[in-house]
């Protein structure tokens, strides 16, 4: 079977049959996940063509060195539930008396960097612990969804995340003490 990563940079270079590929390996699993996020169905479905919109545009910003391909289609997918979920957001009518509670210049600096020294620790990790990191994380599985889409034993899940979670935490302790 085709993996992922190359389906998506065949895509890259216009090969609609790997997009179909992926479409149909991914179409009712990203559909689940915007109707959990989203909980209705018509915005659930426009945000799943909003995905595959987006793989078909962007498939050439792929990257196999950092990551398999579902991964990076799930986060692309998260973008889509995130922009519609947004979309239904409302701006309220009176702005209110109340100071922001947004972060300031130095927080957001501070926050920055720390989000960027958890991406580097993540690249240290070994591809199977960062690839079940990235899909609960980021593309929001749960831990039995990862095993499934994996196809491996959920407690092989457990245990990958635990080990490339407490490796993380040492790798971010260096940083911080």
């Amino acid at each position: 079977m085709t993996s992922d990563g190359e389906l998506i940079q065949r895509a890259a270079d216009g090969d609609r049959s790997a997009f179909e590929d992926l479409y149909r390996r991914y179409a009712r699993p990203v559909f689940g996940l915007a109707l959990r996020r989203l909980g209705d169905r018509g915005r659930a479905e426009d945000a799943v063509q909003e995905t595959f919109a987006s793989v078909w545009r962007s498939a050439s910003s792929y990257r196999p060195d950092r990551g398999p391909g579902a991964p990076w289609l799930y986060a692309v997918a998260r973008n889509a539930i995130v922009d519609r979920a947004r979309s239904r957001t409302e701006i309220p009518a009176d702005i209110p008396d109340e100071p922001t509670a947004d972060a300031g210049p130095a927080d957001q600096a501070e926050q920055n960097w720390v989000a960027w020294r958890v991406h580097r620790s993540l690249e240290e990790l070994p591809e199977r612990e960062r690839e079940v990191i990235a899909l609960a994380y980021w593309s929001g599985l749960s831990q039995s969804e990862v095993a499934e889409f994996l196809g491996i034993p959920l407690g092989t899940v457990k245990t990958r995340t635990r080990a490339a979670l407490m490796r993380l935490s040492e790798l971010l302790e260096e940083d911080f003490e």
